[in-house]
């Protein structure tokens, strides 16, 4: 397989018409290499338009899915960001590539491991994997409040006291609902009390493990 010439056709096909139009976010696609994050066994697929299969039975997400939300988060330079869901470690570093650090938590402990080395490998220095459940953010060590906060799985519901992990002007990525039909959404926070949510748009997401649930009332 020629890598750059799907690595090229991934970006024109795939995530272009999908209204990606941001330079930066494009360039970085070429930069940092898909495939290194992919399982050897999936490595001539690593530009498909498709979950990849991890271990512990979850994916990566589709890479018009990463790149929308890359795009929508616009991370800066000076801004610190929380993912929750490791996976590949794939989003961690585009995420770091853009942002002064990540903290990136995964409840999966063979995919903490993997995505250490794969982070490593490819010489990105300012992501941190923890191992531990961040399915209602990471309050943890005084970290939080976060500039930014990516969901890498999906959730029926908001987390609750989430937002309140996220400083204010900040942004959470996320894919909210249940089957067959999630919103990824784009959360700001103007300021303490106040929110504006983005639809960006209709998805499928692994759900993420241990992930919130509403409440059901039985009479």
């Amino acid at each position: 397989m020629n890598i750059e010439q799907a690595r090229f056709n991934m970006i024109e096909q795939q995530i272009r018409p999908w209204d990606v139009l941001d330079l930066d976010v494009l360039n970085l696609l070429s930069i940092v290499k898909r495939e290194n994050f992919v399982p050897e066994a999936y490595r001539d697929l690593a530009f498909a338009d498709f979950e990849i299969p991890l271990p512990c039975g979850q994916n990566m997400l589709h890479p018009r899915v990463e790149a929308r939300v890359l795009q929508a988060l616009a991370v800066k330079k000076h801004e610190n960001v929380l993912e929750i869901g490791t996976g590949s470690g794939y989003m961690a570093a585009l995420l770091a590539h853009r942002a002064q650090h990540v903290l990136s938590i995964e409840i999966e402990a063979e995919l903490v491991a993997y995505a250490r080395a794969r982070l490593a490998a490819n010489g990105v220095q300012n992501a941190d994997v923890i191992c531990g459940d961040g399915a209602r953010g990471w309050d943890k060590d005084k970290a939080a409040p976060y500039d930014v906060i990516c969901f890498s799985g999906s959730v029926p519901m908001l987390p609750s006291g989430l937002l309140e992990q996220l400083k204010p002007g900040g942004r959470l990525a996320v894919f909210v609902g249940t089957a067959p039909v999630l919103e990824a959404q784009i959360i700001t926070r103007l300021g303490e009390q106040q929110f504006h949510t983005t639809d960006l748009f209709e998805t499928m997401v692994t759900p993420l493990v241990n992930a919130e649930q509403p409440s059901r009332f039985k009479f």
